[in-house]
């Protein structure tokens, strides 16, 4: 398969992927810019789509399984190309041991330096207030909750580490691996900017972390495992953890 078409095929994915979100996430920060102070403003990750419950729930769950519609089509094009795409990219259950510890490692790890970063960006008037999710109290919203988690963990790891990893390097084989790294991790950035400056710096160098360790070990289980547990403690218990990080 030639360069330019697998050039091509990143583009397509990273479009209707996270490259499209941040496009959309720079053009967001630019208006926030306009209308008032970072520090003045909210952005809610996760929220009530309708009044109607049933609506609400309906909208909830179609958002997360379309949303990984992506994630399904590298995975199909990997196939069509006779590859196993859960063995190459390392999202199996050959060494779950491993696997768990270094996510939870990850988790505790990047959860502090996330708080960190916050806490510095809304100090320094650069970062919005960030509410995770604003979802109605219903039976169900933990479940969607989580689900919602993990559409972001399978979406952002496999596609902006995995997926992309394999790609820069057949479409640019001399490119050293830090560029990748670093290309990479300012997408994942980028994304993030509708909550501020902060939040991209942040997720910039949780970038920078997690494709290393997808170089060192060649899984993105892990990274997924540990950015599944951040989105999760985000969703369910955000403003315990902020007052238990200010009493510390």
């Amino acid at each position: 398969m030639s360069r330019r078409f697998l050039g091509w095929e990143l583009a397509i994915v990273l479009g209707l992927s996270l490259g499209r979100s941040a496009v959309y996430a720079v053009l967001r920060l630019i208006e926030r810019l306009s209308l008032a102070p970072l520090a003045e403003q909210s952005a809610t990750v996760q929220s009530s789509r309708s009044r109607a419950e049933f609506f609400d729930l309906s909208y909830q769950v179609l958002d997360s399984l379309f949303a990984l519609f992506p994630v399904v089509l590298v995975c199909y094009l990997f196939f069509l190309q006779g590859m196993n795409p859960f063995r190459r990219f390392g999202l199996d259950l050959r060494r779950p041991v491993r696997d768990l510890s270094l996510g939870v490692g990850l988790f505790l790890i990047i959860g502090l330096g996330t708080l960190v970063v916050y806490g510095l960006g809304r100090a320094a008037g650069i970062t919005t207030e960030i509410i995770p999710a604003d979802v109605g109290e219903h039976w169900w919203t933990t479940p969607v909750l989580i689900l919602a988690a993990l559409r972001h963990s399978l979406l952002e790891e496999v596609i902006m580490i995995a997926y992309l990893f394999d790609r820069a390097r057949r479409i640019w084989p001399r490119a050293s691996i830090w560029l990748i790294i670093l290309a990479a991790a300012l997408l994942r950035g980028a994304y993030h900017l509708y909550q501020g400056f902060g939040p991209g710096i942040g997720n910039l160098l949780m970038g920078i972390i997690f494709g290393w360790i997808y170089h060192r070990y060649g899984r993105v289980m892990p990274l997924v495992i540990a950015h599944l547990l951040l989105d999760v403690v985000a969703f369910l218990a955000f403003p315990l953890v902020l007052q238990l990080f200010a009493l510390a």
